[in-house]
């Protein structure tokens, strides 16, 4: 999630971890799922990509309750896993490329 939304921005992991104030090395482990951040630090990533965490942490919610439905429903036997559609195809919006300015939400 984190990288998709640092590629999307188009910006590097050397950026992103100096605005995040975050080891290269580290945020790149965070982003693989290799290491476990802390609330603290998925904050700062988060201030870094101009996304709130709550957006972040809300869209991966998403994701793992539709992985959650997908499995019972196979489970079940009520679906084949060749029907079951990935999240794309869902319509289910992902977290912004960035959170809009107070100026480009009243228009001024």
């Amino acid at each position: 999630m984190l990288r998709q939304l640092r590629q999307r921005q188009g910006r590097t992991l050397r950026e992103v971890s100096a605005d995040a104030r975050v080891s290269l090395g580290y945020l790149s482990e965070v982003e693989r799922g290799q290491k476990e951040a802390s609330s603290e630090l998925l904050s700062s990533i988060c201030g870094a990509l101009g996304v709130p965490l709550s957006q972040v942490l809300r869209d991966v919610s998403d994701q793992l309750a539709l992985a959650e439905l997908q499995e019972a429903a196979l489970l079940s036997g009520s679906v084949s896993a060749d029907s079951v559609p990935g999240p794309d195809r869902l319509g289910i919006d992902s977290v912004p490329d960035r959170v809009p300015d107070v100026v480009d939400m009243v228009g001024v």
